[in-house]
């Protein structure tokens, strides 16, 4: 084992603060990877805070960080697709049963054994496994991801979750070439999303409560923007979308969405309000409509985004901090005040 320098949370009511970790030295399938960015997921915040204690509690200390991007160090001797000096990225998965039905179908997100890049049953050094807010890591190889050497660093750092998450149901969906296509929400998640849905050909539209954000929303590639509290505006869309995106994890009305779809129609979800949501048989079933949900991507999607986004130049808008402002950045996005994720600077890191 050796220490390495992170930040973390003692608690649900601390700030994050320096702390020394311990990672494990790199054995015959491993990649020790030293950390250049690290996205901020609202997933972090929520862990950091223990806001999710009913489904999955938080062991402290906790070091978060799944948007992992960084400089191979040494690979182990079995190691054959990553050397030194390469740029890799690491996402919300460091392993797996790899023999489960879900980990044959590359969707290990899904795995039954799954471990989480931090929060989780660490298998090598029991307690938790510990995230990115730290100076390395070190991952099986099969959860090491090729970065395209044409990207800014900061800003692929996000893909690693906001971009598969958006990215993946998309795809999912089918062609969506000259379809109308929905998107739920203009912020970390609904960013990626229209940039996606536009790079894919399709007819864009945010939908967002806040009218500030058109001039935004039409800069990131969207064709329209309604705003969503404006009933008539919504009801001259009714019925005329074929794929919705819901990114919004704050309580929200998806019946009025499921409305707006055509027969056939699908909404996904991938923002997680905290309470259920109400929805009504009828606004299924007239239409025929489909509304379901997307975590992440398995690691073969994953990689497959990334050389996506390298073929169209697509990158997170992000805000890059020093890690000494995480606390403040964590503030910042309980009140959606960034455009449109934080990326650490984990070179910040190295001063403390």
């Amino acid at each position: 084992m050796f220490k390495a320098k992170a930040y973390s949370a003692s608690s649900a009511t601390s700030p994050l603060a320096l702390d020394s970790i311990q990672r494990r030295e790199p054995i015959e399938s491993d990649v020790q990877i030293e950390i250049l960015f690290c996205g901020i997921c609202h997933s972090d915040l929520h862990t950091a805070r223990n806001e999710w204690s009913s489904v999955m509690p938080t062991t402290y200390p906790c070091v978060p960080g799944h948007e992992i991007v960084g400089r191979v160090i040494k690979v182990g001797s079995d190691v054959k697709n990553f050397k030194p000096e390469e740029i890799v990225g690491v996402g919300c998965l460091v392993d797996s049963d790899q023999s489960c039905p879900a980990c044959q179908a590359n969707v290990e997100q899904f795995c039954p054994d799954s471990t989480f890049t931090y929060n989780s049953p660490d298998k090598h050094l029991g307690g938790v496994t510990y995230g990115g807010y730290s100076e390395s890591i070190v991952v099986d190889e099969k959860f090491v991801l090729k970065v395209p050497g044409n990207l800014p660093l900061a800003g692929v750092a996000p893909l690693l979750c906001a971009g598969i998450t958006t990215y993946s149901p998309i795809r999912r969906w089918g062609d969506i070439k000259g379809k109308k296509v929905g998107v739920v929400g203009l912020g970390g998640l609904g960013h990626m999303g229209v940039k996606f849905a536009k790079a894919f050909g399709a007819h864009v539209v945010v939908f967002t409560t806040s009218p500030s954000k058109k001039d935004d929303a039409v800069r990131l590639g969207a064709d329209e923007v309604i705003i969503s509290t404006d009933a008539e505006q919504m009801k001259k869309s009714a019925g005329s979308f074929d794929f919705i995106l819901d990114t919004v994890s704050a309580d929200h009305d998806i019946n009025v969405y499921l409305g707006m779809l055509t027969m056939d129609g699908t909404i996904t979800l991938v923002g997680a309000p905290e309470k259920p949501l109400a929805v009504s048989a009828f606004a299924l079933i007239f239409g025929r409509k489909n509304l379901n949900g997307s975590l992440i991507g398995g690691i073969k999607e994953t990689q497959e985004m990334l050389d996506f986004c390298g073929e169209h130049n697509i990158t997170s808008d992000v805000e890059v901090i020093p890690i000494q402002k995480v606390n403040e950045a964590y503030e910042r996005l309980v009140k959606s005040d960034v455009k449109y994720r934080f990326s650490i600077d984990m070179a910040s890191l190295k001063s403390e």
